[in-house]
C-alpha cells in the first residue's frame, strides 16, 4: 500500500493589509483591545479581482512547482473553502482550469475551518487506496465579503488568502501517518452564514437583518476549541503510535492565540512548539494551517523528517487533527515551472469554450 507524502506547498495572500488602527477607524475597538483578545495585529484582504479560485490558483501553482509536478499529470483537486464562489460550479473546478489540469476530478469540501484537515485526509486515502497517484489540496478564502464591518467581535477576526499542497504516493514509508475527523451538529449555529443557502436564501429581508453575515457566539466557541484542540491532537498521535514528545512541530488553525495557548497548556507543551502566524494574517479559515506551514517550511523551521500535528476547528461544529511525517520533494530529473504557462492554459481554457460551441451546433437538436 502506497504512502501518501507531502512533496509540494505554497501560498498566496493579497497585498492590502488592513491593520487594527485601520479598524479602529471603522469600529469602537483599538490595537490593544484586539492584540489583548485575539493576538491579531493585521490581515490581508482581497482586491475586487481576487477570488477564492484565483488566489488559490496562485498557491497550487507554486506547490506544483516545489513538487516539480505539472498540472496535467495532477489526478484530483479538493479544495477546501469556508467562502465558495458559488454554490455551485465548486470553486475547485474554477481552479482546475485556471491551472490546466485536465486530466483531474475536482470538488470543493465544507468543513468551515476544519476543512482543510479533512481535505488533506481525504487526499491521503485515496493515494493510499491507490486510486491516484497525485493530488492538490487547497485551501482558499475572501471571507472578507462575508464579514459584517460594523461588527467589531467578528470584523476583527478575519483575513483572506490561500495555501496549497502537493501529495503523492511513494513506497517509502512517511508522509500522512493518521487523521481524526469530528463533528457536532447540535453547536452549528454557534458559527455561521444564516443565509444565502437553500433554507435562508439571500432575500431582501435576510440582508436587511445582516444574515448574509458570519454571526458568531465568541465565548462559546472559545470553550468549545479550547476542549477539542488539546484532544483531537492526542487523538491523531494516538492512533499514529506516537508521543507529545516524539512530534516537533504542532501546526494550529490560527484563530485566536489564547486558543492556541491553552492547547499548548492541555498537552503540557512550550509555545515554541506550535507555528503561529495569525498576528499578520488574522484568522484565514481553511487558508491558515497551510499557510503558515508554507511560512514555517520555507523559512527551515520545518525540516525533512520531522514530525508535526496539524489541528483544526470550525464551524459545524467540526475540528480534526493530522499527524504527518515531513517528506518534501521527492527525487525527480525534471525542473519544471507550471506557473509559466499562464497564457497557453488561458488559451486552452478559451479552446475548450470553442470548441463546445461548435460541438452544440455541430450536435442534432432534440425535437
Amino acid at each position: 500500500m502506497p504512502f501518501a507524502h507531502i512533496t509540494g506547498w505554497g501560498m498566496s495572500v493579497p497585498e492590502p493589509v488592513l491593520t487594527n488602527d485601520d479598524l479602529s477607524k471603522m469600529v469602537d475597538t483599538n490595537d490593544q483591545w484586539i492584540r489583548e483578545r485575539t493576538g491579531i495585529r493585521e490581515r490581508h484582504i482581497a482586491r475586487e479581482n481576487q477570488f477564492p479560485s484565483t488566489l488559490g490558483a496562485e498557491a497550487a501553482l507554486k506547490a506544483l512547482e516545489v513538487a516539480n509536478v505539472q498540472p496535467t499529470d495532477v489526478d484530483l483537486i479538493i479544495c477546501a473553502t469556508s467562502s465558495p464562489e458559488h454554490i455551485f460550479p465548486a470553486t475547485a473546478c474554477l481552479i482546475q482550469d485556471l491551472i490546466g489540469a485536465d486530466k483531474a476530478g475536482a470538488f470543493d469540501l465544507s468543513a468551515a475551518c476544519s476543512g482543510f484537515i479533512y481535505a488533506l485526509n481525504m487526499a491521503a486515502q485515496s493515494i493510499r487506496s491507490g486510486s491516484i497517484k497525485t493530488a492538490l489540496v487547497i485551501g482558499t478564502e475572501t471571507l472578507s465579503r462575508f464579514v459584517n464591518w460594523k461588527d467589531r467581535n467578528t470584523c476583527i477576526l478575519f483575513g483572506d488568502g490561500a495555501g496549497a499542497f502537493v501529495l503523492q504516493a511513494s513506497e517509502r514509508p512517511g508522509g500522512v501517518l493518521s487523521a481524526v475527523m469530528r463533528s457536532d451538529g447540535s453547536g452549528g449555529d454557534l458559527l455561521s452564514i444564516p443565509a444565502g443557502g437553500s433554507r435562508h436564501p439571500a432575500t431582501e429581508a435576510a440582508i436587511h437583518a445582516g444574515s448574509q453575515y458570519i454571526h458568531m457566539d465568541g465565548r462559546e466557541v472559545f470553550r468549545f476549541a479550547t476542549r477539542v484542540m488539546a484532544s483531537s491532537t492526542k487523538e491523531a498521535l494516538d492512533a499514529a503510535g506516537l508521543t507529545v514528545d516524539q512530534i516537533q512541530h504542532i501546526v494550529p488553525h490560527q484563530a485566536n492565540i489564547r486558543i492556541i495557548e491553552a492547547a499548548a497548556r492541555g498537552l503540557k507543551l512550550p509555545m515554541d512548539k506550535f507555528v503561529v502566524n495569525l498576528e499578520r494574517y488574522g484568522n484565514t479559515s481553511t487558508a491558515s494551517i497551510p499557510i503558515a506551514t508554507a511560512e514555517a517550511v520555507t523559512s527551515g523551521r520545518i525540516k525533512p523528517g520531522d514530525k508535526l500535528v496539524m489541528v483544526g476547528f470550525g464551524g459545524g461544529l467540526t475540528w480534526g487533527a493530522l499527524a504527518a511525517e515531513w517528506t518534501g520533494p521527492l527525487p525527480s530529473e525534471r525542473k519544471v515551472k507550471p506557473q509559466k504557462g499562464s497564457a497557453l492554459r488561458r488559451a486552452r481554457s478559451f479552446l475548450r469554450r470553442v470548441l463546445r460551441f461548435i460541438d452544440g451546433l455541430l450536435s442534432p437538436r432534440e425535437l
